[in-house]
């Protein structure tokens, strides 16, 4: 009986440091040789300063940035330990007073826009942290950027552009804008 205990102690033990020490430490380094930057979770760097990850979103309220889609965390925004989403269905009315309450914030940020808000500026996403936006979306805040920065709007369209990242592999999602590098881009560009 203590011979089975024994072995049974060693097994635990070997596989223990096996898939607890050994596994783990082949695959942080292979993955630090291979994808570093991603490794360290995709962090943004500018003037030798972190300011955030090019994976979650930051909450931006000046109408001098883009801003971001509403977060569903609560009760700070873009909470990556509280990441979720709102779990409310299409039909439920908080939803509805939610998007309504969004689309008024927008339109009253830009008065003289009359173009649709684009469904990305409106609604959280599944995560509650998206750190991305439609182009549509970045298109109806140019003219509000344009206008808080005194900067012309073809500058800031070609900006959008540059920066807008197409569909993965060329098939998978759809093309996106990171909110926090336009952002960063902008604040670079008024400084050159």
């Amino acid at each position: 009986m203590m011979r089975i205990l024994r072995q049974a102690v060693a097994c635990i033990a070997v596989f223990t440091l096996i898939t607890g020490v050994i596994y783990p430490l082949i695959v942080t380094g292979v993955a630090q040789l291979v994808f570093p930057r991603q490794a360290n979770g995709s962090l943004l760097i500018d003037n030798g300063k972190t300011v955030g990850s090019s994976l979650i979103g930051q909450s931006f309220s000046s109408p001098k940035y883009f801003w971001a889609r509403p977060s569903a965390t609560s009760p700070i925004g873009y909470n990556a330990a509280n990441s979720s989403g709102s779990n409310l269905g299409p039909l439920n009315p908080a939803l509805t007073e939610n998007v309504k309450a969004r689309i008024t914030q927008l339109k009253a940020a830009d008065a003289a826009s009359k173009s649709l808000v684009p469904v990305d500026l409106v609604t959280a996403s599944a995560s509650g942290l998206d750190p991305d936006i439609s182009p549509a979306a970045a298109e109806y805040q140019v003219s509000r950027v344009a206008k808080a920065r005194n900067l012309d709007e073809t500058k800031i369209r070609e900006l959008v552009v540059k920066l807008t990242k197409g569909r993965q592999l060329g098939i998978l999602g759809e093309p996106r804008v990171n909110v926090l590098e336009l952002n960063l881009a902008l604040d670079n560009l008024k400084n050159k």
